[in-house]
C-alpha cells in the first residue's frame, strides 16, 4: 500500500482553500474549550429517536468537507466521527428502552400458540358431525394439518350388565347399526363394539349348549368355534357386495355347525329372530337317502309332523290330518323344492310332495323381546325338545347301514343324469 502524503492537496480555483490541519495540541485546547453536554434527566419514555444510517453505507467522497464562512471548528474527518459517536451514544442513553428479543420471541410464541389453538378449535368445528372413517369425506384442512381421530370405545352398558346366559341390548344395536353401515371401514372404526358383540353371543352359545345337549343325547358339547358361525360372507360369486351378515348365528349337530347331518338353528337378528332345525340343500348322497327313506316309511315323517306341540309350533296350527300336514311343511320349504317329479320317481307317487322337496327344515320366529328375556335359553330348549323327533327321523336315514338293495337303488340315483 503506498504511504499517504503528508503535502497539502492544492487548492481549486473555484472552491474556498481548505483550511491548514491543526495539530493534535490544538485539537485539544479547542475541545477542552467546548462546553461539555449534561445528560438531561427529563422523562424521555415518549421521545422516540430517528436511527442514523450507518456512515459505512455512505458513497466515499474524494473531496474533504469543506469549513463553514463563520470559521467555526468544523474539525476534521476524526472530529466529525467523534461527533457522530457522541451523538450516537447520547441519542442511544436517551431512548427509552425497548422489549428484550428473548421477550419477543416468548411474545410471538406465544402468539403463534393462540392462532394454532384458534385454527384447531375452528377445525374441530368444521369437522364435527362428519363421518371421517368414510371414504371420500373431504376434511376441508390446508396442506400441512392432520386430523385426529379419537380411538372408538364401546359403547356402555348402561344400567344392564353383561351375563353369560343373557343376550344384552347392545349386541342387538350394534347388529342394528350394521345393518345401516355395512362397510369394512365402518366396521373397523367400530370394532370395540363388534367384539363386544362377538363375545356376548359367544357366551350365550356357550351356555346354551348344555341345555340342547341334554335334551338331544346326539349333541356333543363342542367348543364355540364349531358352533357359531362367522359374520364375514363370502362375495367371491355373489351378486350382493356387502361384505358382512348383519345377523349372529350358531348351529348344534353330531359334528357342530359343519357335516352332513340335520342339525339345530339359532338365529339373531334384530326383527328377524327365529329358531329351526333340519337340513338345507344337503348334499346329493344325503338327499338320495332321505328320499329313499320318505319313499319307503313316509308314515313314520306324517307321525312326526302330526304332533300336537309339532303342529302348534311349527306348522301354523294345521289339522291332524296326514294331507294338512304335509302341505303345511311342504309349503315352508317350497322355495327349493323341484318343480317336476324326482329321477327315479313317478309323478303319481303318493310322497310326491315331500319327495319333490331338496330342503328338509322346520322353524319359528322369536320376537326380540325373548331373545333378550333372561328365560331366553329355556325357551329355546323346549322348542329343541319339540324339534327334537322331527331331526332324529331326518337324522335315521344318514346312520343305517345300507342293505344290497337300497344301495344299489342310491347308486342308480346318484348316477341319473339329474339328481335334482
Amino acid at each position: 500500500m503506498p504511504r499517504r502524503s503528508s503535502r497539502p492537496a492544492p487548492a481549486s480555483p473555484e472552491a474556498p482553500a481548505a483550511a491548514p490541519k491543526r495539530r493534535a495540541s490544538a485539537r485539544l485546547s479547542v475541545s477542552q474549550g467546548e462546553v461539555k453536554r449534561v445528560k438531561s434527566n427529563a422523562d424521555l419514555s415518549g421521545v422516540k429517536s430517528t436511527t442514523k444510517k450507518s456512515k459505512y453505507f455512505e458513497p466515499e467522497s474524494s473531496a474533504e468537507p469543506e469549513d463553514s464562512e463563520s470559521g467555526g471548528d468544523s474539525g476534521s474527518a476524526y472530529e466529525d466521527q467523534d461527533q457522530e459517536e457522541d451523538q450516537e451514544l447520547s441519542d442511544h442513553q436517551s431512548e427509552p428502552e425497548g422489549p428484550s428479543e428473548s421477550e419477543e420471541e416468548s411474545r410471538a410464541a406465544k402468539g403463534k400458540q393462540g392462532k394454532q389453538t384458534r385454527n384447531a378449535t375452528s377445525d374441530a368445528d368444521a369437522l364435527k358431525g362428519k363421518e371421517l372413517w368414510r371414504e371420500g369425506v373431504r376434511t376441508g384442512l390446508g396442506p400441512g394439518k392432520e386430523v385426529f381421530i379419537p380411538k372408538p370405545k364401546a359403547r356402555d352398558a348402561g344400567d344392564v350388565a353383561y351375563e353369560d346366559e343373557t343376550l344384552h341390548p347392545n349386541t342387538k344395536l350394534f347388529l342394528q347399526d350394521l345393518a345401516e353401515n355395512n362397510e369394512r371401514e365402518w366396521l373397523k372404526a367400530h370394532d370395540p363394539d363388534y367384539r363386544a358383540a362377538k363375545k356376548d353371543f359367544e357366551l350365550f352359545v356357550e351356555t346354551l349348549t348344555p341345555k340342547i345337549a341334554g335334551v338331544d343325547g346326539t349333541v356333543p358339547e363342542l367348543p364355540v368355534k364349531d358352533l357359531v358361525f362367522r359374520i364375514h360372507r363370502d362375495i367371491r360369486f355373489s351378486k350382493n357386495p356387502l361384505p358382512y351378515k348383519i345377523h349372529f348365528s350358531a348351529a348344534w349337530s353330531r359334528t357342530g355347525k359343519k357335516g352332513p347331518y340335520a342339525a339345530y338353528y339359532v338365529h339373531f337378528q334384530p326383527g328377524a329372530c327365529f329358531v329351526g332345525c333340519g337340513l338345507w340343500h344337503p348334499e346329493a348322497e344325503p338327499l338320495a337317502l332321505l328320499r329313499a327313506d320318505i319313499d319307503e316309511n313316509a308314515s313314520r315323517w306324517k307321525e312326526v309332523l302330526r304332533a300336537p306341540a309339532m303342529r302348534r309350533e311349527f306348522l301354523n296350527g294345521a289339522p291332524d290330518d296326514d294331507d294338512a300336514v304335509v302341505k303345511a311343511f311342504t309349503h315352508r320349504n317350497k322355495e327349493s323344492a323341484l318343480k317336476t317329479k324326482p329321477k327315479g320317481y313317478e309323478a303319481d307317487n303318493a310322497n310326491i310332495l315331500l319327495l319333490r322337496l331338496r330342503s328338509f327344515t322346520i322353524g319359528r320366529p322369536i320376537s326380540d323381546k325373548e331373545m333378550l328375556a333372561p328365560d331366553a335359553q329355556d325357551r329355546i330348549a323346549a322348542l329343541v325338545g319339540v324339534m327334537e323327533p322331527f331331526l332324529r327321523a331326518a337324522i335315521t336315514p344318514l346312520l343305517q347301514p345300507l342293505g344290497p338293495s337300497r344301495e344299489g337303488e342310491i347308486a342308480q340315483l346318484l348316477t341319473a343324469p339329474s339328481l335334482s
